[in-house]
């Protein structure tokens, strides 16, 4: 009972939380940083499902303010 378009657009959702899970952040300095390379092919494919900034979204999932 879900137009094809919503249908999409949930499966591009869930592929890019699916994508977000297998992001391979390293820790630094002592683990009070973090940083995840720009060449994540995760990273990459969740910032084009969702339309996001690759930049922007690299930043702030490694800062917490």
């Amino acid at each position: 009972g879900v137009k094809e378009s919503h249908q999409t657009t949930i499966f591009r959702i869930i592929a890019a939380i699916l994508h977000l899970g297998n992001l391979g952040i390293q820790a630094e300095r002592d683990g009070d940083a973090c940083s995840i390379s720009s060449t994540d092919e995760h990273l990459n494919t969740f910032c084009g499902l969702l339309g996001v900034e690759h930049g922007q979204m690299q930043h702030w999932l490694c800062h917490r303010k």
